[in-house]
Parts: C-alpha cells; structure tokens; sequence
C-alpha cells in the first residue's frame, strides 16, 4: 500500500534499466545473427553483400520470414497485429504504465525475423515494448498504483533506447517525450538511472564507439546558410507527411483486401514479404534497418539521383512492411529517409551557393534529425538522438532549425505524430490531453451508489424510471454519462445491467458523483505530471 520508498525505486529503476538493457542487446544481436544467416552479412554491409547473392535467394528469403511472423503474430495475438509505441504509450496513459505481456513477447520474435530476413522497418519500436513488458511484470509482482507503474514503464522505456542507440540523453528524453509526455522531477532520477545502466549494457559489448562515424565535422556558414536549413526543415516535414501517410494508405488497402478476399491472417506478411522480395532484387538497401544507405548518405557516397531514388524506394518498402504487418518500429526508416533526403537537398544547395555553403553532408545530418523528429513529434529527444548517434555536436543549430520548422510544419498535417495518428485510427484520443482520455477510461460503476445503501434513491423509485426507460448501462464510460447528463438534465440515473432478459438494477449515478469523480482524476494527472 505504501509503495517502494525513494532509495528502494532507484535500485528497482537501475535493475529495469539493466533488464531492458540486456532485452535490447538480445534483440539486436538476434538480428543480426539472423541477418548473417540468412544473408552473409549483418546490416552494416547488408545492401553491398546482397547485391551479389542469386536473385531468387533475395526474392524467398521475405517470403519465409513473412510466413513465420504471420503465424506467429495468428498464434499469439487477438489481431494479428504487432505491439510497438504507440501500444506503450496508451499503456502508459490508460493502463497504469502496463502493457500486453504475451502479444508483447510475440512482437519483439515477430520483429527480430522481419529485420533479420528482409524487413524494411526500424528496431526501436518492438524494444521500447519489450522494455514495457519488463516493467509491466516487476510492477504486477510489487502491486505498482498507476504512478509508479507509469515510471517503472519510463524507466524500461529509457534503459531499451539508450542500450539500443548507445545514447543515455537521448534514452530519458524519450521516456519523457514520447511515453509519459510529460517532464515530472519525481521521475527524471530513476529514468536517468535506467538511461545510463542500458548505455552502460551497449557499451560493455559494442564500445563508446557512435553508431555513424563522420568523416569531416560540418561547417556551417552562419546567418547566411541558415534560411537554406529552414527550407530543408519544410522539405523534411512534407517527406514525413509522405511517409506517415503511405504507411496508414497501405494498413488500409491491406486490411480491404483481407476483408474482401477472407485470405487467413498469416498470408498477410507473407505477401508483403513477396512484394518486398521483389523490390530488394534491384534495391537491396531496403534490407533491414538501414544503416548502411544512411552512413552512405551521411558521409556523401550518394550521388543526387541515387539519394532521391533510395529515398522514393524506402518510402514504399516501409510501408508494405509496417502495413503488411510484419514487425519492427518507424522511427530507424525515418533517420535513412531524412538522410537521403538531406543529402539530396545539400547537393542542390552546395551547387547553386558553393562559396557561401557548408558540405552537403551536414545537410544530410539535419535531415536525419527533421524527418525522425516530425515522425515522432518529439523534437528534443531526436535531436539528442542524432547528436549522439554521429558524435557531431558543433552543428546544432543547424539540426535545431530543421527540426523546430519540420515538426511544426507536420504536426499540422497529421495528428502530431505517427504514433499519436495510429491511436486516433483505434479510436484511443490521448492527444487531447487528460481531461479527454480519462471519462474515456472510467466506467459508471466507479462511481455509482449501489443500490440499497442509505445514499442511493428507494429501489422503487428506480424500478419505476427503468420501466420509463430512464437508465444507463453499466457498460458506459464517464464521458458518455456526462453526454448523457448534459442533454437529459437530469440528477441521477440507476445503472443496470442488461444480460438477462430483464434489466438488473446494480445501483444509481449522480451527476454530481460524476462530475467529482473527474476533477479528483485530472486533480491526480495533474500532481504526477507537476510533481
């Protein structure tokens, strides 16, 4: 009842932070131990080694994985759908910082065979719910209120991306960012415990070596280059746009197709993985995560055509991998679009100003950094990512000025990020804050008076409004009794159940029950938020 003291939830937060960091070195070596086994290689050289491999090779290799995840994701899942962000990030706001564990579990091996047999998509997404499913058993076993569930799920969030990036700033700014959405003090030492024990996990095997080595630092002409970046701001926000929006056009083709052929739900990543066979015999960038189209675009070994050609084909194996279910996160084909894109735009700038401009490769930096950022609608933490995934930290105010305009050009365009526009399309509004979500998530009988207590209306009176038809089911949220409240005018209603074939009576709500009830919950949001 007490919950854990202050000194006791730092060592539960630091051993979380070391379970998802070790979660998250197992799913990237599991990967890439996939990857060489399917193909040779791992995704540092991914496009290069393919390239060479039969053509059929290339072709069957998505064809299997597909096959494997879409009977996995059949078994274990209620909807054949892969638990990524946007699943913790609901948990985090209705679930009382729970997840789903086993869907969870059969995610993250639905995504370790995506990736590792042709998938075109990112790792983040599958071990930021890995990391959930983590924190969800250590909060069951401790019986965690909401809070502290919603921090220990904060603590996994940020341990899993900073093992996985190799960037402890970047890993607790994305717990606060993107998960809670919130900045609370109370949370910030035990997330940053967590963030530096799964870095501590990275580096232990891997080195304090960044992901992407840059050849050069960048150069920036002051002032006088800047208008050039804020162009590349606006560009990077319109890809974003694309992206995001190919991926929700494809979810919906596919799920016509489903619905109008009655094809079983496992033969929906095997298809996606034929199509994607079939792109990756000419492109076998598309292989992966990506990283080597995105060191190629970042140290200028791409020349314009090839940088708008990869971008355009990435964009389209993107979203037949996420829209054909397959597994893995967005956020990793993000960093390669932005990057293609930023070194396509640095190319034409550098040429038409060459006295006045920097290298074309801090452009594609800034792109890196515009494009992620806009997908996630979490400026601050992609910066941080982009900085500590290159070790460039002179040029931030160049990456600053294509991230402000890029994320606030598409929050415009979709409904603010990726993540919160896939909760939209389930019907889960948590970007509308709180004080919309939460009658979202009461129900009437939270607050109801049951019936026979010395508080609650004569059970006759009751049965008489029932007979008149005045009643609410007890399956109603909140916000529905409120609706319902505001265009009746009336005090107080019983709340039946309705399975038999009469009405049973359970009690009655009052107005002014409902009405307290919401302001203690969003007095409560507001206190963990601010505290």
């Amino acid at each position: 009842m007490r919950g854990p003291g202050q000194i006791e939830f730092w060592v539960i937060a630091l051993m979380i932070g070391i379970c998802a960091g070790l979660a998250a070195l197992a799913f990237r070596l599991g990967i890439a131990a996939l990857q060489r086994l399917a193909y040779g290689t791992d995704d540092l050289t991914m496009a290069t080694v393919a390239g060479h491999l039969p053509w059929w090779w290339v072709l069957a290799v998505p064809i299997m994985g597909g096959l494997v995840v879409g009977l996995v994701l059949d078994r274990f899942t209620p909807d054949g759908r892969v638990r990524a962000v946007a699943d913790v990030i609901e948990g985090a706001a209705l679930e009382g910082g729970r997840v789903e564990l086993r869907e969870g579990l059969a995610s993250a091996a639905a995504s370790v065979i995506t990736l590792g047999t042709g998938g075109s998509s990112g790792r983040e997404g599958p071990v930021v719910h890995l990391a959930g499913v983590i924190s969800t058993l250590v909060a069951n076993r401790i019986k965690a209120s909401p809070v502290t569930g919603r921090e220990l799920l904060g603590c996994a969030v940020a341990g899993a991306v900073a093992a996985s990036f190799n960037a402890p700033i970047a890993g607790a700014l994305f717990a606060h960012e993107v998960v809670l959405r919130n900045f609370a003090i109370r949370a910030f030492a035990p997330i940053a415990i967590s963030a530096v024990a799964g870095t501590v996990i990275n580096r232990l095997r891997f080195g304090g070596m960044t992901e992407f080595n840059l050849p050069q630092a960048g150069t920036l002409s002051f002032y006088i280059e800047l208008p050039a970046f804020m162009i590349l701001g606006l560009i990077c926000a319109l890809v974003a746009a694309a992206l995001m929006a190919a991926i929700f056009r494809a979810e919906t083709v596919a799920n016509r197709i489903m619905s109008r052929t009655g094809w079983p739900r496992w033969l929906r990543p095997t298809v996606a993985g034929a199509l994607l066979g079939l792109i990756a015999i000419p492109y076998p960038h598309i292989i992966g995560v990506g990283y080597e189209a995105t060191s190629a675009a970042l140290t200028g070994r791409l020349d314009l055509w090839t940088a708008v050609v990869f971008a355009l084909v990435k964009a389209v194996a993107v979203a037949i991998t996420l829209g054909g279910r397959m597994g893995g996160g967005v956020f990793s084909p993000a960093l390669v679009m932005g990057a293609l894109t930023g070194l396509a735009f640095g190319i034409l700038a550098t040429s038409i100003a060459p006295q006045s401009s920097g290298n074309e490769t801090l452009y594609a930096l800034a792109g890196m950094g515009a494009v992620g950022a806009a997908v996630l609608g979490a400026p601050i933490s992609t910066a941080m990512i982009v900085f500590e995934l290159t070790g460039d930290w002179q040029t931030g105010i160049a990456v600053m000025t294509s991230i402000s305009l890029s994320t606030a050009l598409a929050s415009r365009m979709v409904h603010r990020s990726f993540f919160l526009t896939q909760l939209k399309r389930r019907g889960v509004h948590i970007a509308e804050g709180p004080q919309v979500w939460l009658p979202q998530k009461m129900r009437v009988t939270a607050v109801m008076r049951d019936i026979g207590s010395k508080t609650a209306p004569s059970a006759d009176l009751l049965r008489n409004m029932v007979a008149d038809g005045q009643m609410m089911a007890d399956t109603l949220t909140l916000e529905q009794a409120l609706r319902h409240f505001d265009q009746s005018g009336g005090a107080f209603f019983p709340v039946v159940r309705e399975d038999g074939p009469t009405p049973e009576i359970l009690g009655a709500v009052y107005h002014i029950d409902a009405l307290r009830a919401l302001n203690a919950a969003l007095g409560e949001a507001a206190a963990e938020q601010h505290g």
